[in-house]
């Protein structure tokens, strides 16, 4: 089912559609796609982003996690993913990151590694949202989690270049301008370490696109394809007719 323009129906709509979808990615990361040792949960991590589907180890040493195959996962790649945009912070950004940051870590052994967050309108409806979201954003990437960001909203001229334009140029200072006609945005991001930067793929969409599969960072230089269209499609015929009708349209 190619991408539909949300922008038909009310905040509401895509509120019932939201509510339904992050449930059915838990299931599809747990059950098709996580490794052993990685599970996925539909939470509020306090702190950096509200209403998110986080990611946690179990493992103390994340060396075990990385070296097992999977029963019903997927093996972590370590390939570089392949995406239509790819950029990687500069390396003063990172030299100033390494004097004056440090990185924070969960106290229990159940931390979180990686976090996917479905944009809603409000995080873009004002200036003050988009800053906050932009300023959880980057934090949680300094702190060393690894990002996957669904913005199926049309840019605002809050952010006129889409979700990684505002990101990217908050984070680096180099400006992104997303491709004519592709004005949605899927983008994955490869935390801070000491070892390596902060690295985006971004695949930029346009309504009636289908949704590609994205990588998902669970270490720097590992991550797993996350499948998003069919339960995209599922989510979507589950909104009630009358409801999702001007979708169809």
């Amino acid at each position: 089912m190619p991408v539909h323009d949300w922008s038909r129906v009310p905040d509401g709509t895509f509120h019932d559609f939201h509510a339904t979808w992050i449930p059915m990615l838990k299931v599809v990361l747990n059950e098709e796609v996580l490794p052993p040792g990685y599970y996925a949960m539909a939470e509020q991590v306090a702190g950096i982003i509200p209403d998110v589907l986080t990611l946690q180890s179990t493992e103390e040493e994340h060396e075990v996690i990385l070296d097992s195959t999977s029963d019903g996962g997927t093996a972590l790649l370590t390939t570089r993913p392949q995406a239509t945009v790819s950029a990687r912070l500069q390396e003063s950004a990172i030299y100033a990151a390494k004097a004056n940051r440090l990185v924070i870590r969960h106290q229990s052994h159940d931390r979180v590694i990686a976090i996917l967050e479905v944009l809603s309108a409000g995080n873009k409806s004002t200036q003050s949202a988009l800053g906050q979201f932009v300023k959880k954003v980057i934090d949680a990437l300094w702190q060393g989690i690894h990002l996957l960001i669904i913005d199926l909203h049309a840019p605002t001229p809050r952010d006129p270049n889409g979700i990684h334009a505002a990101i990217w140029e908050a984070l680096d200072g180099q400006q992104y301008a997303a491709p004519q006609g592709k004005p949605l945005t899927l983008a994955a991001y490869s935390a801070f370490s000491y070892d390596n930067p902060i690295e985006a793929f971004v695949e930029p969409l346009a309504i009636g696109d289908p949704l590609p599969a994205m990588p998902l960072f669970l270490a720097p230089g590992s991550h797993v394809m996350v499948p998003l269209e069919l339960s995209y499609t599922e989510a979507v015929q589950r909104i009630p007719r009358r409801a999702r009708a001007p979708l169809d349209e």
